[in-house]
């Protein structure tokens, strides 16, 4: 997989913007935030997926080259333990709206809101 050949953060409207050869996605920092790549969100196996509750207002407040293969995303609600592989950036901008509505979906059968 190719590195992006831009990566810009636009931290007023707390999204990410990435650009690839061929493709540019703006992903929001609440959906990058709940669908971190991290153990703390994914966990440790099947079935061990964590929802991340009250991610409205979250924001990115940098991101961190990992070799050339990855970011690191330091959001200000102190989450920054997710590494994001070029190839995990695309697939999420891909999945946008599915991940989205499942997660919606998850949050509420847990009686679980967006807000803090």
């Amino acid at each position: 997989m190719h590195p992006p050949t831009e990566i810009r953060l636009h931290r007023a409207e707390r999204r990410l913007e990435i650009a690839f050869a061929e493709e540019r996605f703006s992903l929001p920092a609440e959906y990058l935030r709940v669908e971190s790549p991290s153990a703390e969100v994914q966990g440790h196996g099947p079935g061990e997926r964590r929802w991340v509750a009250g991610a409205r207002g979250v924001g990115i407040a940098a991101v961190e080259p990992v070799g050339n293969y990855a970011v690191r995303i330091l959001f200000d609600d102190g989450h920054d333990s997710g590494i994001y592989s070029w190839a995990y950036l695309r697939q999420l901008a891909r999945e946008q709206e599915r991940r989205w509505r499942e997660y919606l979906q998850a949050l509420a059968a847990q009686g679980l809101s967006r807000d803090r």
